[in-house]
């Protein structure tokens, strides 16, 4: 059962409804806010045995003041779910950025680190087309051990640094394990905050649940969750619930394509028609990564290259945030080269995303009439 409480809520009718779900022997209430750019959802669940809450009438708590909505859940993503067709997603705010339904977010960066002098140039390039957020991968799990691996936290003290100066607000930055979201935390306090972090669960880790769990439970950064490659969608979506589970529910869901036997072109099946289940069945806002999907630089005849395609796909389905790869040089990258695009394409994605949005929101507001 999920209580939804009235913003104008005053404290002690929070309390009033903590107090009365708490009576019920086996019934645990947990508090939750969802922070969104321009409102706060605070909803109050019970949690325990189903055979339990389905004899707690619904009036119960239905006329105490201060509560909007009272519902019962059948569905397991209790906490990420979208919970009947009203529900509202507010999304959440972080670091002065907005993660809602109502934009797109670019996260145009390196794949790996590598020098800082290709940081500075892919930050200089963001900061020129009013771009604040992007990617920049510190540790890198590969599929062989004999691959780079990167340059783990003896890179985040400049990238941090480099962040701070052109403005950028939110590195997106994979992890592994404890040990490297405290060098993060660490290396973050010692740049004074120049910038903030979103960490990211990378596809290989999708299951991995004691990381999930930590991730969940550090209270400081927002979650970029990478659909596993093969597992199924309900999977990965109890995955994220396993983080809102332990205390964070500010989480993007990120699909990255999924391993198939189909082969090429493409490095993995394009997933991007899950964009509108995941925003239908859950509050969590939607990330394409166009780059491990495709994998590769191939040019449509109409000059577009498919990953702009790919990007196109996701936006027009409702997507509010993109990841993809950017290096100054592709043919030094040290991972994945192959797939990046250079700095001076920039621009057009920009005019790209941009136009494929504004095309999305127009048939939404037709629709919106009919």
């Amino acid at each position: 059962m999920i209580i939804t409480v009235d913003p104008e809520a005053t404290e002690e009718s929070v309390r009033t409804i903590l107090e009365v779900a708490a009576q019920h022997p086996g019934i645990t209430p947990r508090k939750y806010d969802y922070r969104g750019a321009n409102t706060t959802v605070t909803e109050i669940h019970l949690i325990g045995p189903a055979e339990i809450i389905r004899t707690i009438p619904e009036k119960l708590f239905s006329e105490l003041p201060g509560v909007r909505s009272v519902l019962r859940v059948s569905t397991r993503y209790r906490l990420i779910g979208r919970h009947g067709q009203k529900h509202q997603s507010p999304g959440f705010e972080y670091n002065g950025v907005a993660f809602d339904e109502s934009r797109v977010h670019l996260f145009a960066g390196l794949c790996a680190v590598d020098t800082p002098e290709n940081v500075g140039k892919v930050m200089s390039e963001l900061a020129a087309n009013g771009i604040t957020t992007t990617r920049m991968g510190a540790y890198k799990p590969r599929t062989s051990p004999y691959d780079f691996q990167g340059l783990g936290k003896e890179c985040l003290p400049w990238t941090f640094e480099l962040a701070g100066k052109h403005g950028i607000k939110i590195v997106a930055m994979e992890v592994t394990n404890e040990r490297q979201i405290e060098e993060i935390q660490d290396a973050l306090r010692a740049s004074g905050n120049a910038t903030g972090v979103m960490l990211q669960v990378g596809t290989r880790n999708a299951q991995n649940f004691e990381l999930l769990k930590q991730l969940g439970q550090q209270g400081t950064f927002p979650v970029l969750f990478k659909r596993g490659m093969g597992i199924t969608l309900e999977e990965s979506l109890n995955a994220c619930e396993y983080i809102a589970s332990e205390g964070n529910p500010q989480i993007v869901f990120c699909l990255r394509g999924v391993k198939t036997h189909l082969g090429d072109p493409h490095r993995n099946m394009v997933d991007f028609a899950h964009v509108p289940v995941v925003r239908r069945q859950t509050k969590l806002p939607v990330c394409v990564d166009p780059s491990h999907s495709v994998g590769r630089l191939d040019r449509a005849p109409d000059h577009l290259f498919d990953i702009f395609h790919v990007v196109g796909q996701g936006v027009i389905c409702g997507a509010s945030m993109v990841l993809v790869d950017f290096h100054p040089d592709p043919k030094t990258a040290l991972c994945d080269g192959a797939q990046a695009l250079r700095l001076e394409q920039l621009p057009l994605l920009v005019e790209y995303v941009n136009k494929v949005r504004a095309a999305y929101e127009d048939v939404c507001a037709a629709a919106a009439r009919t």
